[in-house]
């Protein structure tokens, strides 16, 4: 017989979703790497949004909930939808496809936080100087990890560096335009609009791609973690969240995203992890942390940050 559940029980599972949620997420950068060699970047995407879509329209279906009530919000959600998955996605896959590896393309995209306080700072919002110490650390632990793989032999690049910018840029944009202008709704039928969104951009890209599928075992596996776990997997753990209350504790974890890939990048794929590596992301998780972390009342509790509103 099963035991029955108990609060203590409950309250257990809900502190572990976050720290689950951010151990998926650093996931999709291994998968990016472990099913890069067998695809072309955005045929191996459309096809991830195509089942994703797939997916999220018959889970609406079966859930019987709402989808966006005006014009106004579908537009929100798909611009939304372009940035924070064709944009952010494209560049990472295309980054990691030019020769970048799953760790530097977690490093650099985990900078979003960061970017956003400067754009925060550069249109006349309130930074406060703890969060300018964690640009800092965040930019200089970056430069650190960059400047030690490239030239001849690095993974890094300028083709593949400009490519996970524009991933950053992307994910930074689409995050404060949907603070900005995406009402609340439901998760499953917000996500469905933005991925099939994401696949209206996407597709055109793909077809230009002379290289074709090569379907094996490692593309398939590929394939299935990136729309299970990722997409579906990580959109029912947010929607648990969201409805448990505890989002802000993602936020609060998401600087481990960087030191976590790197870790897994190094167990799997033998992604070599120097001294600047090391010293690299441990500055940029710091800088990370600086910025996030919620700011103290004087009562006491704490507080939403800058990047929170």
């Amino acid at each position: 017989m099963t035991a029955p559940s108990t609060p203590e029980r409950g309250d257990a599972f809900t502190r572990a979703m976050p720290a689950v949620f951010v151990l998926i997420w650093s996931t999709g950068f291994i998968v990016a790497r472990y099913g890069m060699p067998y695809a072309p970047p955005m045929k191996f995407l459309a096809l991830r949004y195509l089942l994703s879509l797939l997916c999220f329209l018959a889970w609406t279906a079966a859930s019987r909930v709402a989808w966006p009530a005006t014009r106004r919000q579908w537009l929100h959600l798909a611009v939304t939808g372009v940035l924070m998955n064709g944009g952010y996605l494209g560049g990472v896959w295309a980054a990691v496809k030019a020769g970048m590896g799953s760790g530097l393309s977690s490093l650099i995209v985990g900078l979003q936080p960061v970017l956003t306080v400067v754009w925060l700072a550069a249109s006349g919002g309130q930074v406060t100087r703890r969060q300018g110490v964690g640009v800092v650390l965040g930019f200089a632990g970056l430069a650190l990890v960059v400047s030690g793989r490239m030239g001849r032999g690095g993974e890094a690049n300028w083709v593949n560096l400009s490519l996970a910018l524009m991933a950053l840029i992307s994910i930074t944009a689409g995050t404060l335009y949907q603070k900005r202008f995406v009402a609340r709704c439901d998760v499953r039928s917000a996500n469905a609009v933005q991925v099939g969104a994401a696949l209206l951009v996407t597709l055109p890209f793909a077809l230009f791609e002379r290289e074709t599928m090569q379907w094996n075992p490692e593309l398939v596996g590929a394939l299935a973690w990136s729309v299970l776990a990722l997409t579906l997997g990580g959109s029912s753990l947010l929607y648990l969240l969201i409805q448990r209350g505890a989002v802000a504790a993602v936020t609060s974890l998401m600087y481990l995203v960087p030191p976590t890939t790197a870790l897994l990048a190094w167990l799997l794929f033998s992604e070599p992890i120097t001294a600047a590596t090391l010293i690299g992301t441990a500055l940029t998780a710091a800088g990370v942390s600086l910025v996030i972390r919620p700011m103290a009342r004087p009562g006491g509790r704490a507080r939403e940050t800058a990047i929170d509103r």
